[in-house]
């Protein structure tokens, strides 16, 4: 019965989709190998095609707010980027900009301090209530400025 069931659930998963990353696939942020921690990676398609691999939302966030720090990807306005991420809860492949984010919980990501992605606002609740986090922010609520507290860059 066990076996069925994770059946069910690992089938259910690859349904939903989850980004897939391979071995070589790299953090533009951290250069850090973005395989080995799914439920924190996300990625942002740029306007060529060339998806670009991140190891956590709040790497990602880094590059949307400041795209113009990597000439290469030639992203001028917002809608030049397709952002994807792995919901934290069942690593479900979503829409960032629906996305739910966690601030302050106790768990963190390969890059530290982290923002956590949820599909849903309850389910962003519930974690926020079990892990110790301190706010649920829809993706438009988050601001660089956090970014830069959770990276200790305070001013």
């Amino acid at each position: 019965m066990k076996k069925f069931l994770l059946t069910i659930v690992l089938g259910s998963l690859l349904l939903a989709g989850v980004i897939e990353a391979d071995k070589n696939a790299t953090c533009l942020i951290r250069k850090i190998k973005v395989y080995e921690a799914p439920r924190w990676v996300t990625t942002i398609q740029v306007r060529s095609g060339e998806t670009i691999y991140f190891c956590s939302p709040k790497s990602m966030f880094e590059f949307f707010f400041h795209p113009a720090k990597w000439p290469q990807y030639n992203v001028k306005q917002d809608g030049d980027m397709r952002i994807s991420v792995n919901t934290h809860d069942t690593l479900k492949k979503i829409d960032a900009r629906k996305a739910y984010f966690v601030y302050g919980a106790k768990e963190i990501s390969p890059a530290g301090d982290d923002l956590p992605a949820f599909e849903t606002k309850e389910s962003a609740q519930k974690f926020a209530d079990k892990n110790g986090g301190k706010k649920v922010l829809f993706f438009d609520e988050v601001p660089f400025a956090l970014i830069n507290l959770l990276n200790g860059r305070i001013k």
